[in-house]
């Protein structure tokens, strides 16, 4: 039987919306009120959904230990109180929230390995959330 697990973590980071790429005129009419050159915060509230079989013996998808610990570990303390600017994941793009969720989703695609990875969801503000559940990324 496969089931699927969703736990929800909270972090607080700043970012500024620009691309080295655009004039000021560009990234200003793109990023609107994000771009401006002091940043802002946000307090962000992110999910994963991992899945698979539930385990005979504990009755779980995965120990929420394990889970919990490797959240903690390689996304909350990688990201938390921090301006992801300055961050080498955000060296050649735009930090997004879109593409922090990509990075985040490629973490623990890469190092989780209790569990399948199904999605990664994060809520930026009361009306803005972002999901990637893996795939080719079409530009």
């Amino acid at each position: 039987m496969k089931a699927h697990l969703t736990r929800r973590y909270r972090f607080s980071a700043s970012h500024r919306l620009h691309s080295e790429e655009m004039s000021a005129e560009e990234n200003a009419s793109t990023y609107g009120k994000c771009n401006n050159p002091y940043g802002h915060g946000h307090n962000y509230a992110l999910e994963v959904t991992v899945s698979g079989p539930v385990d005979e013996a504990t009755g779980m998808v995965c120990n929420l230990t394990d889970l919990d610990g490797f959240v903690q570990r390689e996304i909350v303390e990688r990201f938390d109180i921090q301006n992801l600017n300055m961050l080498p994941e955000f060296a050649r793009t735009v930090p997004t929230t879109e593409n922090l969720c990509t990075a985040i989703y490629d973490i623990l695609r890469r190092g989780f390995t209790h569990a399948h990875l199904e999605k990664v969801r994060m809520e930026e503000t009361m009306m803005n959330s972002f999901e990637f559940a893996g795939g080719e990324i079409r530009e």
